[in-house]
C-alpha cells in the first residue's frame, strides 16, 4: 500500500513553515517544495543555465539572485510562465525521488506553497491548509528582510485567496493561535490519516 499523500498549503505569511516542521517532529516525511527549488537555483544548481539563459543577468556564482529575479517576473505573467517552465518538471522529478525512498512510510506531506495555483493538488490524497487572520499575515511578511508593501500586494495577487483555500481544504490549521494548539491540530490530523489508511 503506498502512503497517504497530504499536501500542505498556505498563503505567504501564514505559518505554514511552522506547520510542515511540526510534521516533521512527528516523524511525517516532508518535501519541502520551496528548499528543493533553493538547491536546484542555488550555487552550481542544475537550473541556473536555463534560467540565465532566459532572465540574463539573474544569476551568478552564488545561485540566482532571488531579487533580480523576482523584479523579472513578478507582474509579468508570461515571464512567469516561462520561469515555471523551467522549474516545475525539475521539482516533480525530485518530488518523485522523494515519493520512492518513503514508499514504506504511511503518510507523506508535500509542502507547496502554490498547490491549488499549480494544480498540484491533483497530486495528492488530502490537502491541509494554513491559515491566519489576514491582519497577522500582512505584520508576519511585512517584517521579512527586503519585504514591501507592494511587494507582498503583488505576491498575494497572484494566490488564491485564503477563504478559498479553506473552502477547499480537508483539514484548516490555525497559526494565529498558541503553538501548542496549532501543535494538537498536526497531531489531529496524523490520527486521521491513520485512521484512513486502516480502513
Amino acid at each position: 500500500m503506498r502512503p497517504v499523500i497530504l499536501g500542505l498549503t498556505g498563503s505567504i505569511g501564514m505559518g505554514k513553515s511552522t506547520v510542515a516542521a511540526m510534521f516533521a517532529d512527528a516523524g511525517v516525511p516532508v518535501f519541502d517544495a520551496d528548499a528543493v527549488v533553493h538547491r536546484l537555483q542555488g550555487p552550481d544548481g542544475t537550473l541556473l543555465s536555463a534560467i540565465e539563459a532566459r532572465f540574463p543577468g539573474t544569476t551568478g556564482t552564488s545561485g540566482v539572485d532571488r531579487a533580480a529575479l523576482g523584479a523579472a517576473v513578478l507582474g509579468d505573467d508570461a515571464a512567469m510562465r516561462t520561469l515555471e517552465a523551467i522549474v516545475h518538471p525539475a521539482v516533480r522529478a525530485e518530488r518523485a525521488a522523494f515519493v520512492h525512498r518513503h514508499r514504506n512510510a504511511p503518510m507523506l506531506v508535500f509542502d507547496i506553497p502554490l498547490l491549488f495555483e499549480t494544480g498540484g493538488d491533483r497530486d495528492v490524497d488530502k490537502v491541509v491548509v494554513v491559515s491566519a487572520a489576514a491582519d497577522v499575515q500582512r505584520v508576519r511578511t511585512l517584517a521579512r528582510p527586503g519585504m514591501t508593501v507592494d511587494k507582498f500586494e503583488a505576491i498575494l495577487a497572484r494566490q488564491m485567496p485564503d477563504a478559498e483555500k479553506r473552502a477547499r481544504a480537508d483539514w484548516v490549521i490555525g497559526t494565529d493561535v498558541p503553538l501548542e494548539q496549532t501543535r494538537g491540530a498536526v497531531d489531529r490530523v496524523i490520527a486521521c490519516v491513520h485512521d484512513i489508511e486502516r480502513r
